[in-house]
């Protein structure tokens, strides 16, 4: 119910390798995180350079270590789980397994192939595997990661198998409903402080018309677990926050704005790629964020870029610019080649929509001089003009010397989703530079929806 970010497990150069070639949706793949011997482990998988990876800490603020490579680990989707004599069991995506000491990387006997999943689906992946009472369960997703994904689960006598699938499986799919939450899969069990069983898992909440469009990439949700007949029963996915057992601490209200006033940005502000601190620093204009241009724009895999990811269905957000003699300003951004931006440069300002190999100026106009304030507003569409209506409308501009918001364009958010660009994540909303240095005095994100 409360959520907060204490930091991020890969927060330096040494740790995360991105070349500046690395695709979009790439990088950094599916990260589990466990707790063994008094130390966390955290397995992850860099598609874009070095493969998969192990990290520890004893503290999950950190710090962490520096990666550990784990050449004989194939694949993605990499799991660990110790068995009662301290062997470590890796298990990754197809479903393979092979022993791993965790702390040097090196794999002991060949890899094998311990379950393939349920006849006829394909793409078997996100393997968990756990004790819970006499048996080894191996959970895994299975029938892709758009509409048909789904989670299905096995049990065997030793963390090696063989494993007797559920009878039930899949038991958690929303396949061909008309459930709210969609993609439903890539699960993770855990148990609460109260003896309670539950499941974290991934799905995506479509919008709009047909074929549906999402926004916001794969969002976290969370379902209880019951055990029947030694085997995890799992119950209804609600938009509902549930309501845990143990009692609940109060959790900080999500951060809204940013006034720069920290030699360090927050741990929610991402990049792309890599981070340069001389082209985003808090140094040079105190109180103020200075980004500094490399890429020409956002459709350049270098452009200096500084965003939050959208967490909402509809929201604002705004930024006090003075671009002086640069150029830049705000984007709602999914890759490079789809992405909305407000520019502002030498008294104008411009909207720019990029959608696939077409990118064109859709509106300009002039600026007061001096600082102004540019602003993006996202709207969920609540009623759907024909089957074609995306999910949202984006609407860009700047506000007036009075507050009052100079709208430039309102343009279709469908182009902006996974079901047209491709790719896993969702979008990100941020500042950028495209020559010169463009300074931000402060970055407000308000949520208009629950």
């Amino acid at each position: 119910m409360h959520w907060t970010q204490i930091g991020n497990a890969l927060d330096r150069p040494s740790q995360l390798r991105l070349p500046l070639d690395s695709r979009s949706s790439g990088g950094i793949y599916a990260p589990t995180l466990r707790h063994h011997a008094g130390r966390f482990w955290l397995v992850v998988t860099n598609v874009s350079a070095d493969g998969n990876l192990l990290l520890t800490a004893t503290d999950p603020a950190g710090p962490w270590s520096d990666p550990v490579k784990l050449p004989g680990v194939p694949g993605i989707d990499p799991d660990l789980a110790w068995d009662e004599d301290g062997t470590c069991w890796c298990t990754v995506a197809g479903v393979a397994q092979v022993r791993l000491d965790p702390h040097t990387g090196e794999t002991s006997g060949p890899v094998r192939k311990v379950w393939s999943g349920s006849p006829g689906a394909k793409a078997p992946e996100a393997p968990h595997l756990y004790r819970v009472g006499d048996y080894w369960y191996l959970l895994i997703a299975e029938g892709g990661t758009e509409r048909c994904h789904s989670v299905s689960i096995a049990r065997g006598r030793t963390p090696d198998g063989p494993f007797e699938p559920c009878p039930a499986n899949p038991i958690l799919t929303h396949r061909g409903t008309e459930h709210p939450v969609q993609n439903t899969g890539h699960a993770d069990l855990v148990q609460g402080p109260d003896g309670s069983w539950w499941m974290v898992l991934l799905g995506v909440r479509p919008g709009g018309g047909t074929p549906g469009w999402h926004v916001l990439g794969r969002e976290t949700f969370l379902v209880p677990v019951d055990w029947v007949d030694g085997w995890p029963v799992v119950g209804e996915l609600s938009l509902e926050a549930p309501a845990p057992p143990w009692p609940l601490q109060p959790g900080p209200a999500t951060p809204v704005r940013d006034d720069f006033d920290l030699t360090e940005l927050a741990p929610l502000w991402i990049s792309l790629r890599h981070r340069p601190a001389e082209d985003v620093t808090t140094k040079e204009r105190p109180g103020w964020l200075t980004l500094r241009g490399r890429g020409a724009s956002p459709d350049d895999t270098d452009v200096t870029f500084v965003g939050r990811r959208q967490q909402h269905l509809s929201c604002r957000v705004r930024a006090l610019t003075d671009a002086g003699e640069g150029r830049g300003g705000l984007t709602v951004r999914l890759d490079e080649q789809h992405h909305y931006a407000v520019e502002t440069a030498a008294g104008e300002v411009r909207v720019i929509a990029r959608i696939g190999p077409l990118s064109t100026v859709v509106a300009s106009g002039p600026v007061p001089p001096g600082p102004v304030v540019l602003r993006i507003e996202v709207a969920a569409v609540e009623t759907l003009r024909d089957a074609r209506t995306g999910p949202d409308t984006v609407s860009i501009g700047f506000e007036e010397t009075d507050g009052t918001f100079a709208e430039l364009a309102s343009l279709d958010g469908k182009y902006l989703s996974t079901e047209v660009a491709g790719g896993f994540t969702g979008r990100v909303l941020g500042m950028f530079a495209a020559s010169g240095s463009v300074h931000f005095d402060w970055f407000d994100y308000e949520p208009l929806d629950g």
